[in-house]
């Protein structure tokens, strides 16, 4: 009866491990599969991480998903965008406004701006 037991309990093990290893192999966890509330806090540790200069447009796209919220023009030949993307909650209507995002600045694919700064650097052009 104990090499029994034994051997069920080895085998439910086996089985929790190969369904563990399946997850983190192939369970897509991207920002756009998320709760709004936890794409909200991955948003705003992502960003809290982000460098200057260092993080381009297409890794934005890449790492955060499409922006809540995005604007561009052309000015003297250098393309600026300013995407927003949901960082906190401030009214339940179903609609996210550029009070609840954080703005990152991107002048010629390179992130140059986050923030408000990032808004008015963006208008001032």
């Amino acid at each position: 009866m104990n090499k029994k037991i034994i051997a069920i309990v080895l085998v439910a093990l086996a089985a929790y491990g190969i369904f563990v290893t399946l997850v983190v192999n192939f369970y897509d966890d991207s920002p756009a599969n998320m709760q709004w509330e936890d794409r909200e806090a991955y948003n705003q540790q992502f960003i809290a991480k982000l460098e200057l200069k260092k993080f381009n447009f297409n890794s934005a796209i890449e790492q955060l998903g499409s922006p809540d919220i995005t604007e561009a023009k052309i000015v003297n030949e250098s393309r600026y965008q300013v995407s927003f993307y949901r960082t906190q909650h401030v009214k339940s209507d179903g609609i996210t406004t550029q009070d609840e995002c954080t703005a990152l600045l991107f002048t010629n694919g390179i992130l140059t701006a986050i923030g408000k700064t990032a808004y008015q650097q963006f208008k001032a052009f």
